[in-house]
């Protein structure tokens, strides 16, 4: 639903961008912490300076809410990614700023960590009904892909493999370190998050995803 029309005045087409930003803010805490079902309208009307009644004309209802939330928290690392300049850097070196950033942020997100597994517990059935559900995946396929594409033409790269795949194995480390903190450090007393193993657990998966894209080059 547009918040407004086209011909409004700008100063209040800035404070209505101000308001819909603030509510997806604390939407994005409350829907993270609580679920879906545990997220309650009234609380996140409550927590902003707006009211129920305007949080559904921006949003529509709850669950239009939490697809915006969703789409908002995906379009963050998107747009980290499509903004990343390594055209000038080496397959190899590109590919491990790629995977740093990746680990970056979703260190420092990790409301994105949450909303990610609570969609998943869903079936993924909100974010299905989303329109730009598939502009969502373009930057990290695209970028991804380039880099892969330059480290395979120049045979750096193994060519058995897609950037999904890539993007897979990234995802997996970065998703595991933040969503398994704390069941991991349960088990086996070690914080995932420890900022003395930070710039290990960085290197490590620079490692990982480097050797196995040029594992077995020449033979695929």
């Amino acid at each position: 639903m547009s918040a407004e029309p086209a011909d409004v005045p700008p100063e209040r087409q800035r404070d209505a961008e101000r308001t819909r930003a603030e509510i997806l803010a604390i939407a994005t805490e409350e829907f993270a912490d609580r679920g879906y079902a545990g997220a309650r309208v009234d609380e996140i009307a409550a927590r902003t300076r707006t009211t129920k009644r305007m949080l559904y004309y921006y949003f529509g209802s709850k669950q239009g809410l939490y697809v915006a939330v969703l789409e908002a928290a995906y379009a963050g690392i998107r747009s980290l990614e499509s903004q990343l300049d390594v055209d000038h850097l080496d397959p190899a070196r590109a590919m491990r700023a790629l995977a740093e950033l990746t680990f970056d942020h979703h260190e420092s997100h990790p409301a994105f960590i949450r909303l990610v597994g609570i969609e998943n517990i869903h079936h993924a059935e909100h974010l299905r009904t989303s329109p730009i559900r598939e502009g969502l995946a373009a930057p990290a396929v695209d970028v991804l892909g380039g880099i892969l594409a330059r480290g395979q033409a120049c045979g750096l790269f193994r060519t058995d493999v897609d950037a999904l795949d890539v993007h897979m194995l990234i995802s997996a480390f970065c998703v595991f370190r933040t969503a398994n903190r704390h069941t991991f450090q349960a088990i086996f007393d070690r914080d995932l998050l420890d900022a003395g193993r930070r710039d290990h657990y960085r290197r490590m998966l620079g490692d990982l995803v480097l050797e196995y894209l040029t594992a077995l080059v020449g033979q695929t």
